[in-house]
């Protein structure tokens, strides 16, 4: 390579650097050899290096969405065992995960369901699904978000937390029961529901039906208020089936050493179910 080609060479790095062109800055050098060899138009050259900046941008931004969601690793829909619910539709599940018609909309989905019944694997998956479709996902125990909007009301700054979470598209809190009826935890928990009603959707596993949420909300008034938002535009999946986790123990005692292929939970995950 000639100096001036160095000089160019040198330059062309420099230019890309500054224009934030990390997947043409990889790859140019090399295209450029090919395209030199193989007499390419320059329309092509260019084609190829776009092409290749606009795949390297798709990885990235799945990159970051994968890690701002925060999902239990390793819960797919390959990986659920949907044999062991048979209530929920493999098929209505993939047109969930597709996501553009209710999540357009702002619509809900709310999974109930028994301790160990597969809801946060489920509810994970769908997730995912939804992060590689091209939306934005956030996954928290609700006990530890509606800690975080306590702490923001004491600092003045709720409305900004609730604001903040508008930049997902799907928003799941899991395992609703375990919120105490409390005046302040239930407050920033429909705080939370209010804001998003028809505009971003959620995602909500409960263990205990509709009946039983007078136990979460401290009155009557809250929680019709909270159902009626909730239900309003959503799809409900119930999963009343017995604990994969007692079923493997039992498994495990009978000496059948089959290994798991369904959603389990380990003691190190922060999930209940």
């Amino acid at each position: 390579m000639t100096s001036k080609a160095n000089v160019d060479a040198a330059r062309v790095e420099l230019l890309l650097g500054d224009l934030r062109l990390p997947g043409i800055k990889l790859m140019w050098a090399k295209l450029a050899e090919q395209s030199d060899k193989e007499g390419w138009p320059a329309a092509r050259f260019l084609a190829a290096l776009a092409e290749h900046e606009m795949v390297d941008r798709g990885r990235r931004r799945m990159e970051r969405h994968l890690a701002e969601a925060r999902l239990p690793a390793g819960k797919t829909l390959a990986t659920f065992d949907f044999d062991s619910v048979p209530m929920i539709s493999k098929a209505q599940v993939a047109a969930l995960a597709s996501g553009d018609e209710w999540l357009a909309k702002g619509a809900n989905i709310l999974l109930f369901g028994p301790p160990g019944g597969g809801k946060s694997h489920l509810s994970s998956a769908l997730g995912l699904a939804l992060i590689e479709n091209g939306r934005r996902v956030f996954f928290a125990r609700t006990t530890d978000l509606v800690q975080r909007l306590q702490i923001a009301r004491r600092e003045l700054a709720l409305e900004s937390a609730i604001a903040k979470l508008d930049r997902y598209d799907l928003l799941i809190l899991d395992d609703l029961a375990y919120v105490t009826k409390d005046q302040a935890e239930t407050s920033v928990l429909f705080e939370l529901i209010a804001a998003r009603y028809e505009r971003r959707s959620m995602l909500i596993t409960a263990n205990q039906p509709f009946g039983e949420w007078g136990k979460i909300f401290p009155d009557q008034a809250m929680t019709l208020a909270a159902i009626d938002r909730l239900v309003h535009h959503a799809t409900i999946l119930e999963m009343n089936v017995e604990s994969y986790r007692r079923r493997e123990a039992l498994d495990r005692k009978r000496g059948r050493g089959r290994p798991a292929t369904h959603a389990t939970i380990k003691k190190t995950e922060t999930s209940e179910d």
